[in-house]
């Protein structure tokens, strides 16, 4: 089971499910992201928004607080490295830097669904903007 998820993958979807059901999508509908697992136990991921606003000045350094925080807040990054437990049906990714500091250091697990095109993650119930969510997120495969 490892081996199928080595290799390169593409976003397709990216959502949080309210306690009472309800949608949202924190990197927007049209989410760009891509997340790749090694033979050597090593994954990368990156999701963002499609619509962040581009710097007035081109250098990352020099971005006004507005800039750096819609910036910020539209994407999300992390990497380090992961295990599959197939009985469990568990990715488990051990995160060694984030965007966001307080991923940096944790397990994150993600219940995974997987066939040879498509693969599914989602995450324990956990606290984002003040509610209780579960992410899902929808993943096809970019290479192998």
């Amino acid at each position: 089971m490892k081996n199928m998820v080595i290799g390169a993958w593409k976003l397709v979807s990216f959502e949080f499910r309210k306690e009472n059901g309800e949608v949202t999508y924190p990197f927007g509908k049209q989410a760009n992201g891509s997340f790749i697992y090694t033979e050597s136990d090593r994954f990368s991921v990156q999701i963002m928004r499609l619509d962040r606003p581009k710097f007035e000045i081109s250098d990352q350094q020099r971005g006004t607080v507005e800039e750096i925080s819609a910036s910020y807040k539209g994407a999300i990054s992390y990497f380090g490295t992961y295990k599959v437990d197939e009985e469990n049906k568990l990715i488990l990714h051990q995160v060694e830097g984030s965007l966001f500091p307080n991923m940096e250091g944790t397990q994150q697990i993600r219940y995974f669904e997987l066939d040879e095109d498509s693969l599914i993650l989602r995450t324990p119930p956990f606290n984002a903007g003040g509610v209780r969510v579960t992410g899902t997120i929808v993943w096809v495969r970019a290479s192998k």
